[in-house]
């Protein structure tokens, strides 16, 4: 009986429910299209992180979280003491930093080189190329940084200290650092870079020494103790999740969006209740009347939710669908955007819950009206 009910009147007044479908359809496509921005930012900032098979970073001791990668400074001592860690697989070093580079072929390009040891678990793995290690000046870039023009063979020169470095491979997918694509470089190339060395000048000893920070995996099936392995080695870890928020501009970028997203979802429950308090005022003698008839309150409410899901799942469904077709058109075209299943069906679905959230608490008050005084028997 209330899907009967609930299918009537949709078919009765089925352009004011179609206008209530299409402002949640609309708010569907902005919380999909935002989700893939969401995501696309995600990726286009830590991706080059994502892709590393670490489960924390060890850096330099009270360093400031939110800019550790530009930062710290640690001792390469430091490795050997993480590797000795029985909950340790593996441990290396690592180095992080931005340049600017031209190309042989006058392609300017900035690149996050990451400094790893070539044969160390860090090493990436190629889709075109070689592997680093054959060139102690070869460097492998992201994928992405063909489609900015580089191509395997390239030889690429460090604005400032004139260092040249050619490009001998490239990895399977994108690895990006702060919206800048990475290129894997050899250790030593690394700190002759840092330390701001020509080819021609003799590096420092100390900066044959210093690294960003520790690269640590831990044992399959265990967990490494932080805790116990910075007092050991002199540093400050951070899970490899968290070290995300030490990427330029990815707490804000990410915070942002969240705080948009959350009020849509706000603004569909709002909408939602509204209209929904709205169509059961305009209801209370027909309510009155099921009442009266012997309709529970339950009843009555039941009918209202079995309407509004009904409502809510085609609205949701087509504007979501309408929010996939128009990120298929984005990506790939200079935005940094990316549909990702989990998070557009996460979506939908809360916009659906908060919408039925917010027709139950409008319409639970009418549902429970007495009868007689709804069809003027007080009068």
């Amino acid at each position: 009986m209330p899907m009967f009910l609930a299918l009537r009147e949709l078919r009765f007044a089925w352009l004011r429910f179609g206008l209530m479908g299409a402002v949640v359809g609309l708010v569907s496509i902005l919380m999909v299209l935002l989700s893939g921005l969401s995501v696309g930012l995600v990726k286009d900032g830590v991706s080059g992180l994502q892709n590393l098979p670490v489960t924390s970073f060890a850096f330099e001791r009270d360093v400031q979280h939110d800019a550790a990668f530009s930062r710290s400074v640690v001792d390469v001592s430091a490795v050997e003491a993480w590797q000795r860690r029985p909950d340790v697989a593996e441990a290396a070093p690592y180095g992080n930093t931005l340049v600017n580079a031209r190309s042989d072929r006058n392609v300017e390009i900035d690149l996050a080189l990451f400094g790893v040891a070539p044969g160390s678990f860090l090493s990436p793995k190629v889709g075109e190329g070689a592997r680093l290690g054959g060139d102690a000046n070869g460097v492998v870039v992201s994928r992405t940084a063909l489609d900015e023009g580089l191509r395997v063979g390239d030889t690429l020169t460090v604005d400032r200290v004139g260092t040249r470095l050619r490009v001998i491979g490239a990895t399977e997918g994108q690895d990006t650092f702060g919206h800048v694509d990475v290129a894997y470089v050899p250790l030593p190339v690394w700190q002759r870079i840092k330390a701001g060395a020509g080819p021609a000048d003799a590096v420092p000893e100390r900066a044959t020494r210093e690294i960003t920070a520790v690269a640590v995996r831990a044992r399959p099936g265990e967990t490494v103790d932080l805790a116990a392995g910075d007092a050991a080695a002199g540093t400050e870890s951070l899970p490899l999740e968290e070290s995300y928020g030490a990427s330029p501009g990815y707490t804000a970028e990410t915070s942002t969006l969240q705080l948009i997203q959350g009020f849509l979802y706000a603004i569909s429950a709002l909408v939602a209740g509204a209209f929904f308090a709205v169509w059961a005022i305009q209801r209370k003698h027909e309510v009155a009347v099921l009442r009266a008839m012997g309709a529970s309150g339950a009843w009555v409410l039941r009918d209202a939710l079995v309407q509004a899901f009904l409502l809510l799942l085609v609205a949701v469904g087509i504007g979501a669908g309408a929010g996939v077709g128009l990120g298929a058109l984005i990506t790939g075209g200079g935005v940094p955007f990316a549909l990702h299943a989990p998070s557009v069906t996460a979506a939908a679905a809360g916009l659906v819950a908060l919408g039925l959230l917010g027709a139950g608490a409008a319409v639970a008050r009418i549902a429970s009206i007495d009868p007689a005084t709804a069809l003027g028997g007080n009068r």
